[in-house]
């Protein structure tokens, strides 16, 4: 069975850009993608920037996600930001991100738990997985991303498909060795590691048509000059894309490389 998955790429800002900057980057941007059809595309700001960016992309086709969230609803958690108020300004939210796993202490289960309470709320989880280089070297990349994806998707219960089969549900898989060291994984490798591990994995959980369905993107130091030998591979449904999605220059031929 051979389904129709529709080209999805994000920009993960990560720490990066004031308010203002987030606006004129968006400004510049939004000619350039709005230009791109068939693709989507979304942009991750950091939550301060969130509101502004999101009044720019008003009548676009471009959508705003933000790059983690609380599971909790609302309560005495300092400093952080609930789901309904991220479903207030984004569609999207990325969870699990490996450095939110390394540097903050964020577990398969906390990832199972937000996964949760984004789909509660009408949002759509990119949920990150990856292995480490030590990981990839020991040829542990299968056990590691099958236990993140069994764990981050336990008693998970998916919305319905809409009509065009859209699964509100996305997977990143980004191995922590290639993002932001200017190291990528082959195209062929990521695709073998997505069409071999991750989507039987999810087969598993959900069925095959799901699995089918299921738009799932590779992250990990994705540039212009690479995009399309990734877009290329059957497997790779689009990026998950960190530095080069802060600049125009970049991120926009990405984009169109995934409409081609």
């Amino acid at each position: 069975m051979t389904t129709k998955r529709i080209p999805f790429v994000a920009g993960n800002w990560k720490m990066f850009k004031t308010i203002a900057e987030a606006r004129q980057l968006v400004s510049e941007m939004i000619p350039g993608l709005q230009a791109v059809k068939g693709v989507e595309k979304v942009l991750c700001p950091p939550y301060t920037s969130l509101l502004a960016v999101k009044a720019l992309l008003e009548g676009t086709d471009i959508g705003c996600g933000a790059q983690n969230m609380h599971w909790e609803s609302s309560g005495a958690f300092t400093g952080e930001i609930s789901p309904n108020m991220v479903a207030e300004l984004c569609q999207y939210v990325i969870i699990g991100h490996s450095e939110r796993r390394t540097y903050f202490g964020e577990t398969d289960e906390t990832v199972n738990r937000k996964i949760k309470a984004a789909l509660i709320n009408g949002l759509i989880p990119i949920m990150c997985i990856g292995e480490t280089l030590q990981e990839n070297e020991a040829g542990l990349t299968k056990q590691v991303l099958e236990k993140q994806i069994t764990g981050g998707l336990v008693e998970v219960v998916l919305p319905k498909a809409n009509q065009t089969g859209k699964v509100n549900l996305i997977i990143a898989y980004e191995p922590v060795w290639a993002i932001g060291t200017g190291k990528a994984a082959t195209s062929t490798g990521a695709d073998s590691v997505i069409g071999d591990i991750i989507r039987p994995a999810v087969a598993k959980i959900f069925g095959d048509e799901v699995a089918q369905s299921m738009q799932i993107l590779y992250g990990g130091s994705v540039k212009a000059s690479n995009a399309q030998e990734f877009f290329a591979q059957p497997n790779i449904d689009g990026a998950l894309v960190g530095g080069a999605s802060l600049k125009v220059e970049e991120f926009v031929p990405i984009v169109q490389a995934a409409g081609n």
